[in-house]
């Protein structure tokens, strides 16, 4: 009974009660039904979150509420059950929890057809993401990252736009390619260390530099697809621009950052040669990331094709932050993913409200909107401007505290390969508040010369209401992180100590 109720498993697998529900309700039940089960189900979810943060104790650096128990035993092999949360994990945790609600709510007119059915596999993508943020078995953690897979494909392949099974064939052959990669270095460690216990694993250490390298590729090239890291990440724009409004909410929001989470959890501690080896290059790769999103953000004519190629350049940032190797650029790091799934989840629905008005997302048949829709207008411009990184408003914080640990980090190899990324990053936060306000002017400033949109209706009080937790969390983080950084900043100090350790261990 314990483990049944252990705040860890409730928090993953509370969900399953919700598809369970759903799965009982015939076809011919109301659609309202179905959403009221889910959304009931993933506050009550969001709920059992915030008893795990309230348990959770900042100043223990290591893994809590560690769960592990015997799960598969076969020729002389045990794979364990273990889970486990710390500062690295505990962020995105709540993220999860608190997005899954938001992402229900907005379906409430959006998605009209097999709602029970769509209902059911949002749950389930909840309980897979939740999973692999709190899994400490690889093994264990490569179920549930696989099992992902499956919902938003659905999500894709039915919902989704026009084009929607192009685009969820492409999501799926790029995640499946990569991981098949991280699945034969799961195997090598496994077997060679004699368990899959992360910590076990991290515990022991001692695994050639040689080898660590390819280790390191081996699980980067999952991670780098989810990220999406440049030149990987020409599956994203399709999957965000086919999926319904709810999905590219959890697919920027959280999917995404199972890729940064995954070079956080695994790669720096498992391989911290390697690690700070490739530095450079990974360095490399982010701040071509920032700069090319940036840079292919601006011509975009599709709304939510250009919020979708910003990912590309605001998860460089993050890449960016890992590897300073720094506690400053870790911490920064993890905060932007957090700022990244409030700000761009706030976007997509902020696409998804105009576009359940007018059924276009065409820069070109918008202009004037703030005499029209003022309401719509001033949430917007927060959410933008969140977006580029104003002082006061979450990203500054998050980019900031990146660029001071990639300026003394040496993410090249020295300082003027540091310095001269840092620079490059900076120049991203400008090309940022290039393309921002200029979908901002083309959407809501000039004359409102466009017929369709004479009558258009300002946001409702559910839409508002969506928008609201989003806005005060922006707030939240831009003026007070003290929070934030406290929950996250003994275990990334352990994490450099031991990435540290092993590089003089090396020399």
């Amino acid at each position: 009974m314990d483990f049944l109720f252990h705040p860890l498993n409730l928090v993953t697998f509370f969900p399953l009660v919700g598809v369970l529900v759903l799965l009982f309700l015939g076809k011919k039940e109301q659609e309202n039904t179905a959403r009221w089960v889910s959304l009931v189900t993933a506050l009550i979810t969001f709920g059992i979150s915030m008893w795990v943060l309230a348990q959770f104790n900042p100043d223990i650096p290591f893994v809590q509420m560690y769960l592990e128990v015997p799960w598969i035993e076969f020729a002389g092999w045990t794979i364990h059950y273990a889970m486990g949360i710390d500062g690295i994990s505990i962020l995105l945790v709540l993220l999860t929890a608190f997005l899954t609600p938001i992402a229900i709510l907005s379906t409430w007119t959006a998605v009209e057809d097999r709602v029970r059915d769509f209902m059911i596999f949002f749950l389930l993508l909840e309980v897979g993401m939740t999973g692999v943020f709190l899994a400490q078995d690889l093994f264990l953690f490569y179920v549930f990252w696989e099992f992902t897979l499956v919902p938003m494909y659905f999500l894709i392949g039915i919902w989704g736009g026009a084009q929607r099974t192009y685009a969820a064939i492409k999501f799926f052959l790029y995640t499946m390619a990569g991981s098949i990669l991280m699945l034969l270095a799961i195997l090598w460690l496994g077997i060679e260390g004699g368990t899959f216990v992360v910590p076990d694993l991290i515990l022991q250490g001692g695994i050639d530099p040689g080898i660590q390298f390819w280790l390191f590729l081996a699980f980067a090239a999952a991670f780098a697809i989810k990220v999406p890291m440049w030149p990987l990440h020409s599956w994203l724009p399709d999957a965000h621009v086919q999926a319904p409004t709810a999905g590219s909410v959890i697919l920027a929001g959280v999917l995404l950052k199972m890729g940064t989470y995954g070079f956080v959890r695994f790669n720096l501690p498992l391989f911290p040669e390697a690690a700070r080896e490739l530095a450079p290059l990974m360095g490399f790769l982010a701040v071509v990331g920032i700069i090319y999103g940036a840079i292919v953000s601006y011509p975009q004519r599709d709304v939510k094709k250009l919020v979708a190629y910003s990912s590309v350049s605001h998860l460089g940032f993050v890449m960016l932050g890992i590897f300073a190797l720094n506690s400053q650029g870790i911490q920064g790091g993890i905060l932007q993913m957090v700022n990244h799934g409030i700000s761009t989840g706030a976007l997509f629905l902020i696409v998804g409200f105009i576009y359940e008005r007018r059924h276009t997302r065409e820069l070109s048949e918008f202009g004037g909107l703030w005499k029209i829709m003022p309401v719509y207008a001033v949430l917007t411009l927060i959410v933008a401007l969140s977006s580029m990184g104003l002082p006061g408003l979450n990203g500054f914080v998050g980019e900031f505290t990146i660029l001071l640990g990639s300026w003394g980090a040496g993410a090249a190899g020295g300082s003027y390969g540091s310095y001269l990324f840092t620079a490059f990053a900076a120049a991203g936060v400008i090309l940022a508040a290039i393309y921002m306000l200029y979908m901002f002017q083309k959407m809501f400033l000039g004359p409102a010369d466009n017929e369709k949109n004479a009558n258009l209706k300002d946001l409702n009080w559910r839409e508002i209401a969506i928008l609201v937790p989003l806005l005060i969390l922006i707030f939240w983080i831009g003026l007070y992180p003290k929070f934030f950084f406290e929950l996250m900043g003994p275990t990334v100090d352990q994490l450099v100590d031991l990435v540290n350790a092993a590089s003089v261990a090396v020399r």
